[in-house]
């Protein structure tokens, strides 16, 4: 599916005077969709059909990300993030939502994870996650995306390129899954519009604040009763290996499904694994038996 065809069957919400791009579809259960930097929600449509005939799917471009607005001096904050997407349920009437998370969106998941303490918030009702940087101490960035977070920030995000774009992702997709030239012309796409290349250097952030706040939300996952599943592509350089011998390390009964052959784009790389094992811990859930270690 292009880019522009995924936009034009979503809306708008208005958030502090900025326009947020979200798609929902479905019935049933309600599932939110979080996707990761720099991308946007475009990076589930190869997931999207199998997902909405079971569950009521709900996918946005964060701000400053895809087709939502990209206000240049925001202070682009996981917070602000949370906010947004707390107040897209609530204009939805959701109450109750699980979750399905990669990369950027596995740090907002943290935060509605976080927030889900007070009874007064939206209750989590599960949460799986993709390749991200769930533990600082971990993560593996990219140099540019060293860079973007530097004095010279500003400037780099400027400087990218459709080439130095493909070079970047080639690092980080498998072997044997590498995008195609027609999705890193769709990529491209989706970050530079509406001059997202602008703000690339503030949205990069995040890096400092899951330091930052890492109490908080790597607590959150130590401590939760709330199901949780990791699906994690090994081959992925920034959040692979590494992540899951952190994460069996910290969190308690730890449900991990490893895909050798995979980088950091799993829903991309194989959709059809991802969904197996997603519908197979949602199952798990559903009949409230924990799920198979390794997954199917």
């Amino acid at each position: 599916m292009l880019p522009t065809t995924w936009k034009s069957k979503g809306s708008y919400f208005d958030f502090q005077e900025h326009q947020v791009f979200f798609r929902t579809e479905g019935k049933g259960p309600a599932l939110l969709l979080l996707h990761g930097f720099p991308t946007a929600s475009w990076d589930w449509h190869k997931v999207w059909t199998p997902l909405i005939n079971r569950y009521r799917v709900i996918a946005l471009d964060f701000l400053g990300f895809g087709f939502s607005d990209k206000p240049k001096g925001m202070d682009y904050t996981i917070f602000l993030q949370a906010d947004i997407v707390e107040y897209l349920l609530f204009k939805l009437d959701i109450q109750e939502v699980h979750l399905l998370a990669h990369d950027y969106g596995n740090t907002v998941a943290q935060e509605l994870l976080a927030r889900s303490k007070d009874p007064s918030r939206v209750s989590i009702c599960s949460i799986c996650f993709l390749n991200g940087g769930l533990f600082p101490e971990t993560h593996r960035p990219l140099v540019v995306q060293r860079l973007l977070m530097s004095p010279i920030g500003r400037f780099i995000g400027r400087m990218m390129t459709p080439k130095k774009l493909q070079q970047n992702f080639n690092r980080i997709f498998g072997p044997n899954s590498q995008p195609t030239p027609e999705e890193l012309e769709d990529y491209w796409e989706l970050i530079q519009y509406n001059d997202g290349l602008g703000v690339a250097h503030l949205l990069i952030r995040y890096m400092r604040e899951r330091r930052k706040n890492r109490s908080r939300w790597v607590g959150g996952l130590e401590q939760t009763s709330i199901p949780l599943r990791l699906i994690d592509g090994l081959q992925d350089p920034i959040s692979g290996v590494s992540l899951v011998e952190c994460y069996r390390k910290l969190i308690p009964e730890p449900d991990v499904v490893e895909l050798p052959l995979i980088g950091h784009y799993p829903q991309m790389e194989r959709p059809n694994e991802v969904l197996s094992h997603y519908f197979e811990f949602r199952t798990a859930i559903d009949n409230h038996k924990k799920p198979p270690e390794g997954g199917l």
